[in-house]
């Protein structure tokens, strides 16, 4: 029997050190480090039932790896974005490519800017972070685009943090992790809301695979409230990515195959 998901992604450049930093300082990246972290990830995704496909690598892209960015796919279509970071807008060509044979493509258009870490689908509801990645233009774009299909999107406003879902995920249908020093409680009213343990602001940020949730291994605290909650998710190690503004959810694109 086939696997149920694809996870499409994309091996850390050796370019990373030069990757595009806004919230965080600088600080030094073992790139041989990192891409352990990054086979362990792989290795993970694939025990929960992904086929694991590498996306060609662009070792000139410094944050290739975050490949989340250049896409939003749903089971209807795969809309293609146009990074808010100049540098990054040739990452989505070989991305583009990839999921080509998997959906109909649509692709944001200049002068929109919209990032896939600014994108949170819950059920027929997307939220789209209002961020320095991500402008009105873009939010329009994918409502106009998401519209005729029966999604509803939302933007919303984030502060302090590079992306959405740096600062809110769900971690199913009903409930959401959030930081709220970051994003607006009252957004996600319609939600059960975990917040995250004030002393792990990066804490929000896990991937839904199925009914299986991946999570960063650095935030134990917030761990803890996750279990009280009955959630049992995988954690995973990506504490060399996370120099890079980089966690979970950014490193693959997971598609229903």
């Amino acid at each position: 029997m086939r696997p149920p998901w694809i996870a499409f992604t994309r091996d850390v450049s050796p370019t990373i050190t030069q990757c595009e930093l806004t919230h965080l300082a600088r600080s030094p990246i073992d790139v041989g480090v990192a891409r352990h972290q990054h086979r362990a990830y792989e290795a993970l995704l694939a025990s929960l039932g992904c086929a694991v496909r590498r996306v060609t690598p662009a070792p000139e892209h410094p944050d290739a790896v975050f490949i989340e960015d250049t896409a939003v796919v749903l089971d209807e279509m795969a809309v293609i974005t146009r990074p808010g970071a100049a540098a990054r807008r040739d990452e989505v060509t070989a991305v583009a490519d990839a999921l080509a044979p998997l959906r109909l493509l649509t692709r944001i258009e200049s002068p929109a800017t919209l990032d896939g870490g600014d994108v949170l689908v819950i059920g027929r509801v997307v939220y789209v972070g209002e961020t320095g990645r991500t402008n009105t233009e873009g939010v329009a774009q994918l409502r106009a685009v998401l519209a005729p299909v029966g999604y509803e999107v939302k933007g919303v406003p984030v502060s302090g943090c590079l992306h959405l879902k740096t600062a809110v995920t769900a971690v199913d249908e009903t409930t959401v992790l959030l930081n709220p020093a970051w994003v607006d409680v009252a957004a996600f009213g319609a939600y059960r809301v975990l917040t995250v343990d004030e002393r792990e602001p990066m804490a929000a940020n896990a991937l839904r695979v199925g009914e299986a949730l991946v999570y960063g291994g650095s935030f134990p605290r917030t761990l803890e409230r996750l279990h009280a909650a009955g959630f049992r998710p995988h954690t995973v190690d990506v504490s060399e990515l996370a120099k890079a503004e980089g966690a979970v959810t950014c490193c693959s694109l997971i598609v229903r195959a």
